[in-house]
């Protein structure tokens, strides 16, 4: 019986001396702060490299020289004149009362066979006789109407004895950036010949009136319809939407003012392949001679921040004089915007810039009647243009799968660890309830570490989005003819704001890991071979690394893997790039 005791108070007493042992070996094993420097820094140069490494494999270049370009005007007359025969006049504006009238047509998307079913808008002068020209206005971006798009400038050119023709946009299913070029070309042409088979309408004189985007729609249909008489571009886009739109948002970022960091975005966005998620009109083929075969009246404002307006110009001409058309005008209005108005177009009774509708009206009078121009081709404000259009900008297939998987893994990992934490927040709330003690059970600090780190990384998150999202809205102000702030402020000191606090971040997340790897050795598990057992009762909680309770381990490590996948999301656009 006494043996049997014996044996019994030595076993119980075994718990307690080993947990003696292993706090003196925790004691004599741990490190002091030199030691844990030296495993910290490699840890972090390691992160911070790999880091560095992923912002410079993404980094695109552009080349976006030179810069300033200008094109002087041959005079600043931009009047529109033409060689007329004795004893005729031109009608002018207002020569005529106009009369409206809507019918609908089908349109029928060739693609895929879906109809929309359009409403068209024919405005007609008045006791203007038979033989008239005609014009169909094509819409830039957005979803026009026939009734809230170009009422002003179709009116007035019908008062010069035009009959005009404004539909609904084409649009179909499609938004703004999976418009279907070729079949919105195909529905423009399908009312020009509506308007021919008028019999009033000269159905060899019909020409378009275009506008932004759908200068790109143009060009398709002038190779579709070569019998169009003559055309309009207002503001053209020449370039592809890659080039074109590349050229957009690098000009206005930094025209906002906004920090080259978030210029260095532009170029990754346009250096996507976009025909992986079905974005087709990257790269549209629309530099071609028969695009300018015919009369063109090409109208930019000085304030449009959205076209390049010198190199398009030379692409314009050049192009038209590989046609063998040398009938280009270029007219270029001091404080017009994009659509060459004074302000919001959207705004009631906002008016076109200087003279340009009667510059515009006379020169499709004069053109459609046949006569010889006699004012100059080039007039008005000097042209600039302060960046070249980059036209190295190219679909680069690893880089989009690459960039997808990095926000792709990002969104799922955040989700996950949204889920994970809000099952060990209720957890805690139920054990603070019931007076149960720790929910969690985190060992050495690395609860409140993995707390700290995670709102740190999170609410940079937060400043990036911020950021960009004020270089979205002062491009959005530009566009509509605004001037960009003089302090651009977040937009500016955000990033390299961003940059350090993710530096400190990464040096943060490797002190982290040092502690555990210094735990791990004191546990008995970072030494060959690891002590007997150490392994086992880390695993089963008995003596934990972490934490005591598995929820809080798997939080940990979801926690550091979603954080770690929004370092990468940073990296890849480029903020560790120093």
């Amino acid at each position: 019986m006494n043996d049997v005791s014996n044996q019994e108070e030595h076993t119980a007493a075994r718990p307690a001396q080993q947990e003696r042992q292993i706090s003196q070996q925790q004691t004599l094993g741990a490190w002091s702060r030199g030691h844990r420097l030296a495993v910290s820094v490699p840890i972090f140069i390691i992160l911070l490299g790999m880091l560095v490494g992923v912002s410079h494999i993404t980094a695109v270049s552009a080349d976006i020289q030179p810069t300033g370009q200008t094109m002087a005007m041959l005079t600043g007359d931009t009047s529109v004149a033409f060689r007329t025969h004795a004893g005729s006049t031109l009608p002018t504006l207002n020569t005529y009362k106009v009369t409206q009238r809507y019918t609908t047509i089908t349109a029928k998307r060739p693609s895929t066979g879906e109809i929309q079913k359009i409403r068209m808008l024919i405005r007609e002068p008045k006791g203007a006789g038979a033989n008239r020209p005609g014009v169909v206005f094509m819409h830039g971006a957005g979803y026009g109407t026939c009734d809230n798009s170009f009422g002003d400038v179709a009116y007035a050119l019908s008062s010069a004895g035009f009959v005009t023709a404004v539909i609904d946009k084409p649009v179909w299913s499609t938004n703004d950036i999976t418009r279907d070029y070729p079949a919105s070309a195909t529905i423009y042409d399908q009312a020009i010949n509506y308007l021919r088979s008028l019999n009033q309408v000269n159905a060899k004189n019909v020409g378009i009136y275009a506008t932004s985007e759908s200068t790109w729609i143009s060009s398709y249909l002038l190779q579709q319809d070569p019998k169009v008489a003559f055309q309009v571009l207002l503001s053209p886009m020449v370039f592809s939407p890659r080039q074109s739109l590349g050229f957009l948002a690098s000009q206005d970022f930094t025209l906002v003012g906004a920090h080259s960091g978030y210029q260095s975005i532009v170029r990754r966005v346009f250096d996507m392949d976009g025909t992986m998620f079905g974005l087709k009109n990257f790269d549209l083929d629309i530099e071609r001679p028969a695009a300018y075969r015919i009369p063109t009246f090409v109208a930019y404002g000085s304030k449009d921040v959205m076209t390049a307006q010198v190199e398009g110009t030379r692409k314009i001409l050049d192009l038209a004089h590989q046609a063998g058309n040398w009938d280009v005008t270029i007219r270029s209005y001091p404080v017009a915007n994009h659509v060459l108005r004074l302000g919001n177009e959207a705004d009631a009774g906002t008016g076109f810039a200087d003279d340009y509708v009667n510059d515009m009206v006379t020169w499709m009078v004069g053109t459609a009647a046949g006569l010889n121009q006699t004012s100059e081709r080039a007039a008005g404000s000097t042209l600039y243009q302060s960046i070249a259009v980059p036209k190295d900008l190219h679909a680069d297939r690893a880089l989009t799968v690459y960039g997808a998987w990095v926000h792709l893994a990002m969104v799922v990992t955040l989700l996950l660890t949204l889920i994970v934490a809000a099952v060990a927040l209720v957890k805690k709330i139920v054990f603070l309830v019931r007076r149960k003690g720790p929910a969690l059970g985190f060992k050495y600090g690395f609860g409140g570490a993995l707390l700290s780190l995670t709102i740190t990384t999170l609410a940079t998150l937060l400043l990036f989005g911020g950021g960009l999202g004020q270089v979205i809205m002062g491009i959005v102000q530009l566009a509509w003819g605004g001037a960009p702030a003089e302090d651009p402020g977040m937009m500016y000191w955000s990033w390299p704001v961003i940059q350090v606090v993710c530096t400190l971040v990464v040096w943060a997340w490797s002190r982290v890991f040092t502690r555990l790897i210094e735990v791990a050795q004191t546990r008995g598990i970072a030494q060959l071979p690891p002590r007997k057992g150490a392994i086992n009762d880390v695993v089963s909680g008995r003596e934990p690394v972490l934490a005591s309770t598995r929820l809080a381990r798997v939080l940990f490590w979801v926690t550091a893997f979603a954080m770690f996948h929004v370092l990468l999301f940073f990296a890849f656009w480029g903020l560790f790039l120093y």
